[in-house]
């Protein structure tokens, strides 16, 4: 490459330009940082993440370790991120289940049902999430009854307007968590097994296989722990439930409000890519003489997700964001104890700074293994 010609040369005024452009951003960011550093020491605000390991001093009202206000600083943000991923992950899944069911449906031929999804769609997507999120949590804690009157609605299962009451364990949650990590695994190892198998014999893969590898063992343990472990079981007093576990009305509120509307888009999404599929292929399926239900799952589905996986994508990382929302409604999210520990401790740009780096993780490793599933699903296409 020649770079004598000047700046008449392309290729010496690209590099020039993107040398000047870099020294600009770094000149910047240099900027920055002294007249930061600057005013930490004219106000005399101490800088390092050494108050991780300090006693936090407040409680949090959901947690999925054990906690307490002796716990550090460390902990409660663990504690965030644990509800964080909580409400990210089951809405990625509740989102997409919701959503595909709606998205089917606004293509069905029923007079009844594609009304419905449509009206569900639009009124959804035109709600903003905040306002849903109100919406949904002063249903939970206006509408439900107090603890002396709240419905039994299984032995030991209570809704009320501080939650969901259901009984514990006092102890095997490792046995079940080991449980769930073995049919995972086993439930991987049957889908590889199964689609070598179809690619020599034609056999198609079952689903329900899957679902009792999955969760077989799970239950299993659930029902051992349950025959040979007592139950710790919420008992109603007159302000409030003693003993048993809680699912918080802000968690619920959270999940329901980020799921449903989440699961509009994606029935747009998945709407698009059905339709996008050409009609000659449903045609071809009813004469091999596939049922509709065989034909969408088989043929046109599998299609569709090449066009419906990019947006997908988008989808879920807006749904992992908008778990910051939760502040709104007093969820202790990763967003609401990072500030909680930012005014007690007045170290901002430390806090701020782990809060971007654990949410910048969260988007990059969905959108990985978005990624992984797009490429895999054009492979998949092209053979």
């Amino acid at each position: 490459m020649r770079l004598a010609g000047g700046w008449s040369d392309p290729a010496f005024r690209a590099v020039a330009t993107q040398v000047m452009v870099l020294a600009l951003v770094a000149g910047i960011i240099a900027f920055l940082a002294i007249n930061l550093i600057g005013n930490l020491e004219e106000r005399s605000i101490r800088t390092g993440f050494g108050f991780l390991w300090q006693a936090s001093g407040f409680e949090i009202g959901q947690s999925f370790i054990a906690y307490s206000a002796s716990s550090t600083f460390a902990k409660a943000l663990l504690v965030g991120l644990l509800n964080t991923l909580v409400v990210a992950i089951l809405g990625i899944i509740l989102s997409t289940v919701v959503g595909t069911i709606v998205g089917v449906a606004s293509l069905s031929r029923n007079p009844l049902v594609k009304p419905l999804a449509t009206t569900y769609v639009e009124l959804v997507r035109n709600v903003p999430l905040l306002l849903q999120l109100y919406v949904w949590y002063a249903v939970l804690t206006q509408m439900l009854p107090a603890a002396a009157a709240a419905p039994q609605l299984l032995p030991g299962l209570y809704l009320a307007k501080s939650g969901l009451h259901f009984p514990i364990l006092h102890s095997g949650a490792g046995l079940v968590l080991g449980a769930l990590i073995a049919g995972a695994v086993a439930a991987i190892a049957y889908v590889f097994w199964s689609r070598r198998r179809a690619d020599l014999t034609g056999a198609p893969a079952l689903l329900w296989p899957r679902a009792v590898l999955l969760l077989g063992p799970a239950i299993a343990a659930l029902l051992f722990l349950a025959a040979t472990t007592p139950f710790d079981v919420p008992e109603p007093t007159r302000f409030g439930f003693s003993g048993g576990g809680l699912v918080t009305p802000e968690l619920t509120a959270l999940l329901i409000g980020l799921s449903l509307y989440n699961a509009a888009f994606i029935a747009e999404i998945l709407r698009a890519g059905i339709m996008s599929v050409s009609r000659s292929q449903s045609e071809a399926a009813a004469s091999l003489g596939l049922s509709r239900a065989h034909t969408l799952r088989l043929v046109i589905i599998p299609q569709a997700l090449k066009v419906a996986v990019p947006p997908l994508a988008s989808q879920y990382l807006n749904l992992a964001k908008n778990t910051s929302l939760a502040i709104a409604i007093g969820y202790p999210d990763l967003m609401s104890i990072g500030n909680t520990i930012i005014n007690q401790t007045g170290q901002a740009i430390e806090v701020i700074a782990i809060l971007m780096a654990v949410y910048l993780t969260m988007s990059l490793s969905i959108s990985a293994l978005m990624n992984w599933y797009n490429a895999r699903v054009a492979l998949v296409g092209m053979k």
